[in-house]
């Protein structure tokens, strides 16, 4: 080579340098997107792993709780299969409480209506018994109208007009149902105290049955009049009282001892508490 000429020098360093720089960033970008993934990958690994934690965690719950409803499970199979034997045993119970009771109810029943055919047939013969009363009824207020119909007015011993006269005991139910005046069936003996009646007294003194005559003290206001040797069925009359009322007594029998036969007072005359109408 002369020293003219100008050696032909080759510079490939510039280019070197930017393929160098080129590789040199394309590794800073592996390294970083390397960093990255691997960061990414290990946060979801990370995250994997706590969600597997968590699943484990309610797996486990879970397990716990399948366990403890199993044996819940248990005791009340137990229990419902007890309380089905009560229930069976409740039931037939009830049964045989029922058919007890049907059998009462028909017993009951039968002889209610046993009971009802009796009283049926009992009032059949109260029908037949109040016709028949009706009938004694009609029949004894016929004969009392009757009775009242024969009975007579007569004179009494004062001389005044005398109501209707009973002289028997049938004469004076006639009289007491008619209700014109009171009466006072009596019985007197002889000798023995005073008989009230109505307000005043009687006491029998004397009997002639021959006769048929007696003769009483009759004690009205205070004072006392003999009637004597009165007949028998003579109305014996006397005045008492302050409105001047008068008073009859009538003796339909007249024995050794005794008198049987009525007083007679006005409807309105006073009551005295030891007597009463008969």
């Amino acid at each position: 080579m002369s020293e003219g000429e100008q050696p032909n020098i080759y510079h490939p360093e510039p280019q070197s340098n930017v393929g160098k720089w080129i590789l040199i960033a394309l590794a800073v970008a592996y390294v970083g997107a390397s960093a990255f993934f691997i960061y990414d990958a290990h946060s979801k690994v990370g995250k994997i792993t706590q969600d597997q934690a968590a699943s484990q965690k309610q797996i486990g719950d879970l397990t716990k709780r399948m366990q403890s409803s199993e044996a819940d499970s248990e005791t009340l199979a137990q229990q419902v299969g007890l309380t089905k034997k009560e229930l069976a045993s409740r039931a037939s119970e009830l049964q045989r409480q029922q058919q007890a009771a049907s059998a009462r109810l028909a017993a009951q029943a039968a002889e209610e209506k046993k009971d009802v055919n009796a009283v049926a047939g009992e009032v059949g013969t109260v029908k037949t018994d109040i016709g028949g009363v009706k009938t004694d009824v009609a029949a004894t207020k016929a004969s009392l109208e009757s009775t009242i119909a024969q009975l007579q007015h007569t004179i009494g011993d004062l001389g005044v007009q005398s109501g209707l006269i009973a002289n028997t005991r049938g004469d004076l139910e006639a009289l007491k149902h008619k209700g014109d005046r009171q009466y006072y069936e009596f019985t007197l003996l002889k000798g023995a105290k005073p008989q009230a009646f109505s307000t005043v007294g009687l006491q029998l003194k004397k009997t002639d049955p021959k006769r048929g005559r007696y003769t009483l003290n009759v004690t009205a206001d205070d004072r006392t009049i003999e009637k004597k040797d009165r007949n028998q069925s003579e109305p014996v009359q006397f005045y008492t009282g302050r409105e001047h009322m008068l008073y009859e007594l009538v003796a339909w029998t007249v024995d050794k001892n005794k008198i049987t036969g009525y007083l007679s007072t006005p409807k309105n005359a006073p009551v005295a508490i030891t007597a009463s109408p008969q």
